[in-house]
């Protein structure tokens, strides 16, 4: 299960995660957020903030297939992910290994990471 939010005003997709993803839905999440990416023309100037507090541990073959995909994405300017889970945050770690990303406890950690650079507290 996913959904995906644009702020127009800072160039924002927000996207919120939950539950374990099969791999089909991989590819149909890809495919909607490069849409949305491209349906509010943010291709290269936009930031993303990711909520997975909601997601248990996933699959390695999910993990891969998500890493898979995601390196087709349009690079963003600034990425957070929110994760209150120490072993989810393992796992987001070698997922995200971009210098402009940041796993964040919660939602306004993310927004002010991505909106404003301001780093997130341990």
């Amino acid at each position: 299960m996913y959904s995906i939010q644009v702020d127009t005003a800072h160039d924002v997709v927000e996207v919120t995660l939950g539950g374990l993803m099969p791999l089909d839905e991989v590819a149909a999440y890809i495919a909607d957020l490069k849409h949305t990416i491209a349906t509010h023309k943010l291709d290269g100037n936009y930031a993303m903030v990711i909520d997975v507090s909601a997601c248990p541990i996933q699959s390695q073959d999910m993990i891969k297939a998500m890493g898979a995909h995601m390196a087709t994405m349009p690079k963003a300017r600034s990425l957070a992910i929110v994760t209150g889970s120490s072993l989810a945050r393992m796992q987001i770690r070698r997922l995200f290994t971009q210098p402009y990303a940041r796993i964040v406890a919660t939602l306004d950690q993310g927004r002010a990471w991505v909106i404003s650079g301001t780093e997130p507290t341990a």
